[in-house]
């Protein structure tokens, strides 16, 4: 054996690069997710000392008011909603299919879910799959207007919204409304169809687990069933996708029922949550809709990026409030963030797509 083949090799320029573990660690930092949080963060904290406040002081009371001090619970209460919404944007953008109705399906969904309570009786269970069913019937229609019209779903979703979400409020302020009090809300609904609070707390209800267990039933749908590949791939390539043997727009429309059926289910649950009944504007005044999206671009779509994008963006969102009190920085600032990290990401997908065509 020669001395040449025995000698020990020194480590090339790009061998530590080659490793895996080195490879995995680099890829996590250089993300787009990532570096999109760090470059919101970095703004917010120079627009924070343009206006005179501290950062020192700001980001600590932004942790306090979402996860210490009492809040956690409120927290976990936002983060519910969010998820959901989340959802529902992000299973039909798997198939390549923007939904920014989620407010028209999580109005109409609620105000099912309030007159099957109120006038059905029984249980939670029928006003749930009936808020479900109405938030899939809206999204639903924005299927046909694309296949037989030509209408893009995310203009036919944002153009349904508005009536759906104008619907609800009549309803609220009219046919189901509280008698005497001249207030857009329902009574309150009955012992009966009032979701149960988990561990004595005043805003977690059953909506915790049952969001989470939905979440964590899409994510193998996803990546392990024949469906979740069609529906991938109809995202790639559509053409391609009907080329390979898949329905395209009977695929399409099921994609944008399953969001629509979240959305719905989410105002249903919300509704059947404290303080037991459908107030006009409650839903939507919230914004989980627009924190969703975000939570998901941020993810970039990626099913299990979108629980923890999500989380951060209710962090931000819940603990606004501390920020305020204790720092006083404005809550909305962290609305900003939430916009910055939006461009950010935009703008990241446009500089790699520019590459790919260079």
């Amino acid at each position: 054996m020669s001395r040449a083949a025995t000698a020990p090799r020194a480590p090339s320029a790009g061998g530590a690069a080659r490793r895996p573990g080195w490879a995995a660690a680099r890829r996590a930092v250089l993300s787009p997710a990532l570096l999109s949080v760090a470059g919101a963060l970095a703004l917010t904290t120079l627009v924070m000392a343009a206006a005179g406040a501290d950062p020192s002081l700001a980001y600590p009371a932004l942790v306090r008011g979402a996860l210490l001090d009492g809040n956690l619970e409120y927290t976990l209460a936002a983060y519910v909603p969010t998820l959901g919404m989340a959802v529902a944007f992000a299973v039909p953008l798997r198939a390549g299919e923007f939904n920014l109705g989620g407010d028209g399906q999580l109005s109409l969904g609620g105000i099912t879910a309030a007159a099957l309570a109120l006038h059905a009786g029984g249980s939670y269970a029928l006003p749930l799959a009936g808020a479900a069913l109405a938030g899939a019937l809206l999204a639903g229609l924005s299927a046909p207007l694309r296949t037989r019209l030509g209408v893009p779903a995310i203009v036919s979703t944002l153009l349904l919204s508005a009536p759906a979400v104008s619907l609800a409020s009549y309803l609220a302020r009219f046919p189901l409304a509280e008698p005497g009090t001249g207030l857009a809300q329902t009574p309150l609904l009955p012992e009966a169809a009032r979701l149960p609070a988990l561990g004595g707390s005043s805003y977690v209800t059953l909506a915790l687990p049952l969001v989470a267990v939905l979440t964590a039933l899409w994510l193998p749908a996803d990546t392990r069933t024949v469906p979740g590949y069609e529906i991938r791939a109809l995202g790639a390539n559509r053409e391609f996708a009907r080329y390979g043997g898949v329905r395209v727009d009977r695929l399409a429309t099921v994609t944008m029922a399953a969001g629509g059926a979240f959305a719905g289910l989410v105002g249903g649950l919300i509704v059947l949550g404290p303080p037991y009944r459908f107030v006009d504007g409650a839903l939507t005044a919230p914004g989980y809709t627009f924190t969703a999206v975000a939570a998901v671009l941020l993810a970039a779509g990626r099913p299990l990026a979108v629980p923890g994008s999500v989380a951060l963006l209710t962090i931000l969102q819940a603990g606004g409030q501390g920020m305020e009190r204790e720092a006083g920085v404005p809550s909305q600032l962290t609305q900003i963030v939430q916009g910055l990290i939006i461009v950010i990401v935009a703008v990241a997908a446009v500089v790699r797509a520019a590459r790919r065509r260079g």
